[in-house]
């Protein structure tokens, strides 16, 4: 049971995903990472690692997760070929329910460990990096979602 709850969370996917699946991916402006500035204040991460998180997202996570972390449409729907499509990182999907060490040990070591197809980001990002794309993707998350992760002992 513990490894299908975690092979939920870990098809965090690579993207071969056709147009139709793709959500809207523009680009976001450093504006809008500026007006998290708000939220920051009460949450474990800084507005700088906000922005360095901002820059490392648009790099190497947009293409799959998509603008403002909304994952794809039908996220839970496997792919003809039997892989998950990449989930909602927004606090939306389950990427709420893990702790920080299980959400940097999965872009460090990717989805491919538990069945998914995500790569391993070990050799690309720092520690340093991987939490700040961490705090990027939760700047999405609600209030009470970011409130309910640190009550069952995100941080």
């Amino acid at each position: 049971m513990k490894k299908i709850i975690l092979l939920c969370f870990f098809t965090l996917t690579a993207c071969d995903q056709s147009p139709s699946e793709k959500t809207v991916n523009p680009e976001s402006t450093t504006s809008e990472v500026a007006d998290k500035s708000s939220t920051v204040t009460s949450r474990w991460y800084t507005q700088s690692q906000l922005e360095v998180g901002y820059k490392i997202y648009q790099k190497n996570c947009l293409r799959c997760h998509n603008k403002d972390a909304v994952g794809t449409l039908e996220w839970k729907k496997t792919r003809p070929n039997g892989d998950y499509p990449p989930p909602p990182l927004n606090g939306t999907a389950h990427a709420w329910h893990h702790d920080i060490g299980t959400l940097t040990r999965t872009i460090k070591n990717g989805g491919i460990p538990l069945g998914g197809v995500m790569p391993g980001f070990s050799n690309q990002l720092s520690d340093a990096e991987i939490r700040a794309v961490i705090a990027y993707f939760q700047s999405f998350w609600s209030n009470e979602i970011y409130d309910s992760w640190l009550e069952i002992g995100g941080l």
